[in-house]
């Protein structure tokens, strides 16, 4: 799909992403500091876009190949819940067109060591603690909300 087609898709409806929220043996939290818009040159938990006609299994898989290097399947995530995320910007920061996101959280607990990778979108990967995190005001609030008031 070509971009003056997506805007118009962002445009008129939400979207539905998948975050994955990844927690090593330690119970720290992977965040990459995004490239891209909307949250650009925020923290945020690695994920991506639903598309069309794609299962959740696949997605999954897909998104966590291309955001960590590491394929992650389904049944080793946790859905935790549904989130509304709205930006006031966009990919191609055109004028009057917010974004918004309905974001299914994913929790991955590794029992292993990974070697996970950056990737195109993210300049940098960090394991968060989940005090750290809730505090640093470089994590963006949508990130936030997965951690607070939960264990």
């Amino acid at each position: 799909m070509n971009n003056e087609k997506f805007l118009e898709v962002i445009d008129s409806t939400p979207l539905v992403s998948m975050d994955l929220l990844i927690e090593d043996k330690q119970g720290r939290v992977l965040l990459g500091k995004r490239l891209n818009k909307p949250a650009q040159g925020f923290w945020f938990v690695p994920g991506g876009r639903i598309r069309k006609n794609e299962t959740l299994s696949d997605a999954i898989v897909r998104i966590s190949k291309a955001e960590l290097g590491v394929e992650v399947t389904l049944d080793k995530a946790r859905l935790i819940g549904a989130f509304d995320h709205i930006y006031e910007d966009n990919f191609a920061a055109a004028k009057g067109i917010n974004t918004h996101y309905v974001a299914m959280g994913y929790q991955i607990k590794l029992n292993d060591d990974f070697k996970i990778k950056t990737d195109e979108q993210h300049s940098d990967i960090y394991w968060w603690s989940k005090d750290d995190l809730l505090e640093d005001e470089s994590v963006h609030k949508n990130t936030k909300l997965y951690f607070q008031n939960r264990d």
